[in-house]
């Protein structure tokens, strides 16, 4: 079996014969390595004695009072935000119950990179066993922010981070603005996009997220997508669902959409309250798609047997953020499918 994301720390959880990932010590430990937890050279005694406590014990109880012992209040927050979490992941089932619960009821003042983090979990978790590169590609956008461009008249994705990462390394090569504005730059560097020649090289560089999506001229990009979506909601939620790629929406009496990302939803939302498509808002749709819930018993009464539009569309700065927890709370079950 080929091996992918092991960035994610999949390997670090166990699974549960429900088929969820249940938390572990090991895992706990990964996030007590990370930079935003270790404590600076600058750091208190009080703070130094918890991480400490903490790597020999990942699980061992934390009490306000130990965080509020820490004298720099980034510190205070981060302990804060790190132990809340901690015990969410300890107490639940699975990784999957922790996380239906802050897309159903809100993640609060959680920082956005644990949902990030928990999502790119349970995405390896569901995708065990996938062979197509194209679909792990695509599954990339559950967690990870891109930037768009338009190249040969097809609609390309490149990891943020990259991205960003390369424009300061050219930065650092160009330290004279008149080199820099002479060299020759291509806006997304080096960076392979992803096609049948090159999409077996995947497999040997899946945490590096330096494979550029295709999402506008390669069928296998769009359809990678969908069948991405098709696991996503059927390993969360139990409900089987299909999902295509559509030019628009061509039905008049359409009941329901879900906006995968915020400008997705404007988008969804100015289309629901009868504007017409406008040439920006059509420029900046990455992916139309349709949803239908195959066993229509566990549709909500208000769609029946119609199909739900996905929207997902670019942001500012042509940058993508896909949300896939609106997938859980937008999607339209009857009650008594909405216990997963």
């Amino acid at each position: 079996m080929r091996e992918f994301w092991v960035a994610s720390g999949h390997h670090l959880t166990r699974r549960g014969d429900h088929g969820g990932l249940i938390a572990t010590p090991e895992l706990i430990m990964a996030y007590l390595a990370r930079p935003e937890l270790m404590p600076p050279d600058d750091a208190c005694e009080a703070e130094r004695q918890l991480h400490a406590s903490l790597l020999s014990n990942p699980l061992r109880p934390v009490a306000a009072a130990d965080i509020a012992a820490l004298a720099d209040a980034d510190a205070r927050e981060n302990w804060t935000f790190m132990m809340n979490f901690r015990d969410r992941l300890i107490a639940a089932p699975s990784l999957e119950a922790v996380y239906l619960t802050l897309a159903r009821k809100g993640a609060g003042d959680l920082p956005p990179i644990f949902l990030s983090q928990l999502c790119h979990l349970i995405l390896r978790n569901a995708l065990e066993g996938c062979d197509d590169p194209y679909m792990l590609r695509a599954a990339e956008l559950f967690y990870r922010s891109q930037i768009a461009t338009v190249h040969d008249g097809a609609l390309l994705l490149a990891d943020a981070e990259v991205i960003e990462a390369q424009q300061h390394a050219r930065q650092d090569i160009h330290s004279s603005p008149l080199t820099a504005m002479l060299a020759p730059v291509k806006e997304f560097g080096e960076m392979d996009v992803m096609d049948d020649d090159n999409a077996w090289t995947y497999w040997s560089r899946s945490d590096a997220h330096a494979m550029v999506m295709n999402i506008g001229g390669n069928p296998k990009a769009r359809a990678g997508l969908t069948r991405v979506i098709e696991r996503w909601i059927t390993h969360l939620l139990g409900v089987a669902v299909k999902v295509e790629t559509v030019a628009s929406i061509e039905d008049r009496d359409w009941r329901w959409f879900i906006g995968l990302d915020s400008e997705g939803t404007r988008i969804g939302n100015a289309l629901w309250n009868g504007a017409a498509m406008d040439r920006d808002a059509a420029e900046r749709i990455v992916a139309l798609m349709r949803l239908t819930i195959e066993d229509t018993r566990l549709a909500d009464e208000r769609v029946g047997k119609k199909p739900v539009y996905l929207i997902l569309a670019m942001g500012a700065e042509k940058a993508v953020r896909l949300k896939p927890q609106n997938l859980v709370a937008g999607l339209p079950l009857a009650a008594a499918a909405t216990v997963a």
